[in-house]
């Protein structure tokens, strides 16, 4: 009988506050388990800034907004989600563990693996960090490396080498408390870059070797794989609202009006219909432009900002000295993958292959997901499933957000820790 499980994720952006709700159902017979998305909703962005909250309040409510929309479409009521998490904030590295097995026979248990990603986890870190993933790369069982599970195997000394990624701990604080004022629970954080890994890489890329660059509105997330796991993480504080600012200051246009440009020169069937050099902006409403030369706003407005993302990208791989250990390229994903001229731009400062990544592996409600732009959002729905921890199935009763300052928050709380 299958049996199914409620996860869902929330992706607090720079640019859009989306929710995701899927059912995880396993087939005990296949051994397999398969994400149905039955609803995923997203909301205009306030209050979040490259990545982090500069504004509580704001926050909350567009995630209200996310949330509600989410629930009514798949019918339950959530009490608990996965968050991603971005920022220039974020940091990794790499550390090694020993320890002794402990059985008398030499046989590794999962109480050995255990404590020795805890040994690789006891890094010197400041207080103001916090660790939110500790990833196993490779074992090492008596001097054999390359174990990628070592449950079962005999030795007398096991190694882990794991990649650590560490975030700050107030931004941590500030997403967990916009996200509980909503009513929910953090079943945990997960890095933006390792959630779109989850959606848009194959284990042939990861295992070769890749470089997968989520361009956000604000920022840009960073991950490198090599032997079919992560060994660099990190993220850049640039993103596709520098494209927008920059055509908006080069037509002195407002926002808006360069958001609409960049999509329309971003449209796919628009390029693939004409190749004509004037663009035609009577459409979008604009008061004082009706026609501009595309080759301008390409080739002097937009490459220059994407140019630059890519040699900041290109610069953090060779300084790790990873420019030539990723043989599958660069994978390009998030809503700035959609910029006319991305792939070129990768491809040509880079000096690898690149291509643009798409969430794979979800069914159900997924024509309006499988977009790069919500990558990062299906990588929580997907993690969420790999990882053991599930929402409860509930009935869909509407969300009344409930005071939490003051005497009334206090009654209201002590209130809530009675029911069961």
């Amino acid at each position: 009988m299958n049996k199914a499980k409620i996860i869902s994720g929330i992706e607090l952006g720079s640019s859009k506050v989306t929710t995701i709700i899927a059912q995880v159902v396993e087939d005990p017979t296949l051994m397999e388990k398969s994400v149905n998305v039955v609803g995923v909703a997203t909301a205009p962005s306030r209050g979040i800034k490259k990545g982090q909250i500069v504004n509580i309040e704001e926050a909350v409510e567009a995630t209200i907004t996310s949330v509600e929309a989410a629930e009514r479409m798949a019918g339950y009521n959530l009490s608990s989600a996965f968050i991603s998490l971005g920022g220039a904030h974020i940091h990794s590295q790499n550390s090694h563990g020993v320890v002794a097995i402990s059985d008398q026979n030499g046989e590794i248990g999962e109480g050995d693996v255990e404590r020795v990603i805890d040994a690789a986890r006891a890094i010197s870190i400041p207080q103001s960090r916090e660790v939110i993933h500790v990833i196993p790369r490779e074992y090492i069982v008596d001097g054999e490396s390359g174990v990628k599970d070592p449950i079962g195997m005999s030795g007398v000394r096991l190694e882990v080498d794991t990649h650590i990624i560490t975030a700050s701990d107030a931004a941590m604080k500030n997403l967990r408390k916009a996200v509980k004022e909503v009513g929910i629970d953090v079943n945990g954080f997960v890095f933006s870059g390792l959630a779109s890994s989850e959606a848009v890489l194959t284990a042939t890329e990861k295992e070769l070797g890749c470089v997968l660059v989520d361009i956000g509105g604000g920022t840009t997330a960073l991950s490198v794989f090599i032997e079919g796991a992560p060994v660099y993480s990190s993220v850049i504080p640039i993103g596709a609202k520098n494209v927008t600012n920059d055509l908006a200051i080069g037509l002195r246009v407002s926002l808006e009006g360069a958001e609409k440009i960049k999509l329309l020169l971003s449209d796919e069937k628009k390029q693939k219909k004409d190749d004509v050099d004037d663009l035609d902006l009577t459409e979008l409403g604009l008061p004082d432009i009706k026609k501009i030369s595309k080759k301008t706003l390409v080739e002097g407005i937009i490459k220059p900002r994407l140019h630059e993302i890519f040699s900041m990208v290109k610069l953090e791989l060779d300084r790790e000295g990873l420019g030539n250990r990723v043989p599958s390229g660069v994978v390009v994903t998030g809503g700035g993958a959609q910029t006319i001229g991305v792939l070129e731009s990768a491809k040509r400062i880079t000096l690898l292959s690149a291509r643009i990544g798409k969430p794979q592996g979800l069914t159900g409600l997924i024509d309006d997901i499988i977009d790069p732009s919500y990558a990062t959002v299906a990588g929580l729905a997907l993690y969420g499933a790999r990882s053991e921890a599930s929402l409860p199935l509930t009935s869909f009763a509407k969300r009344i957000k409930l005071p939490t300052k003051g005497m009334l928050g206090k009654f209201f709380g002590i209130i809530k820790d009675l029911l069961p």
